[in-house]
């Protein structure tokens, strides 16, 4: 219970103020004249004084209430390091204990972790510290202690208003003679072109006391295989240059060896990838002679604003004699030798639409568009009823690469297009949309070369079984065929028509090796907060998924089936960074949030971090590997730590649970006194 005198005036100041001053202006003036009842008229002036003041008693009874301290706990990457964690653990066990036996004080309890994304990457420990203090009132916040390596990456820059009053700890759990070694990636390419040699530019640092090496030795991997070896000096920058071998993802990877009494080997590796992407897709279409299908490539290769299409339709082969002069005709001469001796290499693909042995390409060229494939080139067959005549392309040096092999006769019928079970686990058919299996929604076609597959996979067959879409690989080359010339019919819309642009389309993008259409792929993306793996393959199982963190932690996944030839999993992401996959194999990389992660990058521990914002606000940052410091409720305007101790602020703040208010000047008591005072007053200047 505590009590005070307060004041609740009659009358405004101003004129309680002038009342006050001509009231002493008369007491004076009385005294002076020695006039008879000066005293009492002094007296009666206070009595009015006090009672249009309104003095009144007010006593509270308070109830104190505890200060609240914050308790910042980080589990973040960098602090899986060694035993940081265990070391955590204890100095929590601690603190708690301590702030227990403390009465007044309130502890509250936030844990940090590291974020996923670039935006909140890294060890945000005061974006969680301002979050606590949402619900604290500021008058009860008693300060904050961090338990943490001292990475932090969100501490404001010295001079900047915190918004709070507190001290703030930091117990750093780290050892003072820990050394690292570690790869820096100054910079590299996130996209390139396709067969361009692109720099990538890193430096190897070291840290720690007593580090006496100078030379480094880097172990540069490219998609898993090892390329070479370099010596480096440690903290020069070095350029190294890297081709871009193909489309998709082209992983690099540099290591460097461990320092001996390292403290952790995870950052002594970096891995960069780089998405390569084709500048242009240059591609030849020859047709073999007018026909309904003709425009149908075309219009599909045209529309695709990245691909460059050079376009021959024969329009008047060799054997054609019909008497015009040469130099009358408006046609150009065929560029065999320039098309297929000359430039064939800077083709990605190459179309024979409806062609036929007329005397155009000697044999010697169609031998070279043969090695053109071995060598990783792609040939499309779009074949017509020339290719089950004598002048097949298939009597030709082309024989050794074409799948499918006439054999002379054409079946003639409406049929529609079914999926084999290959065809539905192959990327380039799968989920083709009205494609199902047993009974197909798209429309129908009237012509099918008949043929026997020799080699490859078949995708979809005609009546009967008959082999209509046939893929295979040569050597390091590709080449699909398809067995009909009546595709055309689905882009017409004719008998509901069908995906005939997505089937064409596919079928290039394969031959061209776009990874995501690989037959066998295993690759990972990040969804939320989930990691999601997919592994296409032709099998009719797919193995574990070996997932390896950035830090090193191994887990081994199942895979459910989702679709034909697509197996799926879903795995919750525990920290970002590069994660490594593998399943025996094939092997993968997958960025999870920041693949530049910070807490894969600098992980010593430091107490220079933390220390500006400790010495700003009173507290301090400090080691905990030899012994923790007691907690103590210390008064405000006091130091907040020394030897062995820190402090947190002793507020003093109350709640008020009831008031009691006794008037002093509105009583009978006091309104006798005045009376007799001015009665008495009144008496002695009547006499």
């Amino acid at each position: 219970m505590t009590s005070e005198i307060i004041f609740s005036p009659f009358l405004p100041l101003w004129a309680i103020a002038l009342f006050a001053i001509a009231g002493t202006g008369l007491v004076i003036a009385g005294l002076f004249a020695r006039a008879s009842g000066a005293l009492l008229r002094a007296l009666v002036f206070l009595l009015l004084l006090a009672a249009l003041a309104n003095p009144a008693i007010n006593r509270e009874k308070r109830d104190p209430l505890s200060d609240i301290a914050v308790l910042v706990i980080d589990r973040s990457a960098s602090q899986k390091t060694g035993n940081r964690m265990a070391r955590t653990d204890q100095a929590v066990k601690a603190l708690r204990a301590d702030i227990a036996r403390l009465p007044g004080l309130e502890l509250r309890t936030v844990t940090v972790t590291s974020g996923l994304t670039s935006q909140n990457d890294g060890t945000r420990a005061f974006a969680a510290l301002k979050q606590a203090l949402g619900d604290i009132p500021p008058e009860r916040f008693a300060g904050a202690i961090f338990v943490t390596d001292g990475q932090i990456h969100d501490i404001p820059e010295p001079g900047k208003p915190l918004g709070f009053k507190g001290p703030l700890h930091g117990l750093i759990t780290g050892r003072s003679d820990e050394t690292d070694r570690r790869i820096v990636v100054e910079a590299a390419p996130k996209f390139a072109i396709v067969g361009q040699e692109q720099t990538i530019r890193f430096k190897v640092t070291q840290r720690g006391p007593g580090q006496t090496g100078k030379m480094a030795l880097v172990t540069i991997s490219i998609d898993g295989k090892v390329r070479r070896q370099i010596p480096v000096r440690v903290g020069q920058p070095v350029n190294i240059p890297v081709v871009i071998t193909h489309g998709g993802q082209n992983i690099t990877e540099l290591s460097v060896n461990t320092l001996k009494g390292e403290l952790s080997a995870r950052n002594n590796h970096a891995v960069i990838v780089t998405r390569g992407v084709r500048d242009r897709l240059r591609v030849l279409l020859v047709s073999g002679k007018p026909h309904p299908g003709e425009r149908t490539w075309r219009n599909l290769l045209k529309a695709d604003a990245s691909v460059d299409l050079v376009h021959f339709t024969i329009l008047r082969p060799p054997e054609k004699q019909d008497g015009t002069p040469i130099n009358e005709l408006s046609l150009i001469a065929f560029p065999t030798r320039e098309l297929f001796s000359e430039k064939l290499n800077q083709f990605d693909l190459v179309i024979f639409d409806r062609y036929a042995r007329r005397g155009v390409l000697p044999s010697l060229y169609l031998f070279n568009i043969a090695d053109y494939v071995n060598r990783g080139g792609a040939v499309l067959v779009a074949a017509g009823p020339d290719y089950a005549g004598p002048t097949s392309i298939y009597h030709s040096p082309l024989a050794d690469i074409l799948p499918a092999a006439p054999t002379g006769d054409i079946t003639t019928q409406p049929f529609r297009p079914m999926l084999t079970q290959k065809g539905a686990r192959h990327p380039v058919t799968r989920d083709l949309p009205g494609g199902a299996t047993s009974n197909p929604s798209w429309g129908r076609w009237f012509r099918l070369i008949d043929a026997n597959r020799n080699s490859g996979a078949s995708l979809m067959n005609g009546p009967d079984g008959k082999p209509l879409l046939v893929v295979a690989r040569k050597q390091k080359g590709r080449i699909a065929q398809l067995l009909s010339d009546h595709s055309w019919l689905w882009a017409r819309g004719y008998d509901g028509g069908g995906p005939q642009a997505e089937l064409l389309r596919r079928m290039a993008h394969w031959l061209m090796k776009e990874p995501d259409l690989e037959e066998e792929a295993l690759s990972a993306t990040q969804r939320g907060e989930q990691l999601i793996i997919r592994r296409q393959t032709m099998a009719t199982t797919a193995g574990d998924v070996s997932v390896t963190s950035p830090s090193g932690e191994k887990a081994t996944i199942k895979l459910t089936r989702k679709s034909p030839g697509l197996w799926q999993a879903a795995v919750d992401i525990k920290e970002p960074g590069l994660h490594r996959l593998a399943d025996g194999q094939l092997t993968a990389w997958a960025a999870a949030g920041n693949a530049d992660a910070r807490e894969a990058g600098d992980i010593l521990s430091t107490t220079a971090l933390f220390a500006p914002v400790a010495k700003a606000t009173g507290g301090a940052s400090v080691r905990i590997e030899n012994a923790i410091p007691r907690v103590a409720h210390v008064k405000p305007g006091r130091a907040m730590s020394g030897s062995g101790w820190i402090g947190l602020t002793r507020n003093g703040v109350y709640q008020v649970t009831s008031i009691t208010r006794i008037s002093l000047f509105t009583t009978l008591a006091a309104l006798a006194a005045l009376l007799a005072a001015i009665c008495a007053m009144w008496y002695r200047e009547g006499r």
